[in-house]
């Protein structure tokens, strides 16, 4: 018989998660290098385990009409079809049709950061995307609807007792349309997500949130579906000098 342990590999995986950012918490006391080290944790996280079609990086994303996001903590984006990623000096910026899910990281959950991260959320969903016609070897397929962005939020504690209770929950119904709240996890808590079908929230109170948060994120970007084909033309004509 194997000795290996599956609900023991599980397990690990949300220690880690929950251990580098009580780490983070207990030995950062500047709190631009904290948020740094906190969202770094996701990011890795994030870039390790999900599949390679996806990448994970702090970035602004940007729309063929030249407007701008907020600087979004944790972006997961394509890396299959994507054209382009625009690097300089240390900052990202990311095409708006190549975004899957965008979140807000911090060291605990309360009313601001929700609030927050609703705005955050809805600077990116507001940009504009194209989509054109998809080339393949039988024909043309119709151009794709551009896919809905998740967002969400990422810490470590809460200010709330309990953590993912009323307090949360009405302070994530006070986001709608682009402000909506799909899912966030609380690593020392649990996770939760927003049912698509019912537009309800339902709350996981476990003992490894972090890996629970993972796989419930992965099953959404299958549902997700693939990014459409960006029109790059359209980028292009902002390197006409405009006025």
């Amino acid at each position: 018989m194997s000795s290996w342990s599956l609900s023991q590999l599980l397990a690990s995986l949300h220690q880690d998660i929950e251990t580098k950012l009580e780490i983070v918490r207990k030995s950062i006391h500047h709190p631009g290098s904290k948020g740094d080290a906190s969202e770094d944790v996701w990011i890795e996280m994030l870039n390790e385990y999900l599949p390679k079609r996806y990448q994970t990086a702090k970035a602004f994303v940007v729309d063929t009409r030249g407007n701008f996001s907020h600087q979004i903590d944790v972006v997961v984006f394509d890396r299959q079809y994507s054209s382009f990623i625009f690097k300089f000096q240390g900052q990202t910026v990311i095409p708006a049709e190549s975004v899957y899910a965008v979140f807000e990281a911090k060291q605990t959950l309360n009313a601001d950061l929700v609030a927050y991260a609703q705005e955050k959320v809805e600077s990116v969903r507001r940009l504009h995307r194209t989509s054109i016609p998809i080339p393949h070897a039988g024909g043309v397929y119709p151009p794709k609807p551009p896919i809905h962005i998740l967002g969400g939020m990422l810490t470590f504690g809460s200010d709330w007792t309990p953590a993912l209770g009323p307090a949360l929950g009405r302070a994530l119904r006070d986001g709608t349309e682009d402000r909506q709240l799909d899912i966030g996890c609380v690593a020392s808590h649990g996770h939760f997500f927003r049912e698509a079908s019912s537009s309800s929230y339902h709350y996981g109170i476990e003992t490894k949130p972090a890996t629970a948060f993972l796989f419930k994120m992965i099953s959404r970007l299958q549902f997700s579906g693939t990014v459409p084909m960006i029109d790059v033309d359209a980028y292009a004509e902002w390197l006409v000098e405009r006025a």
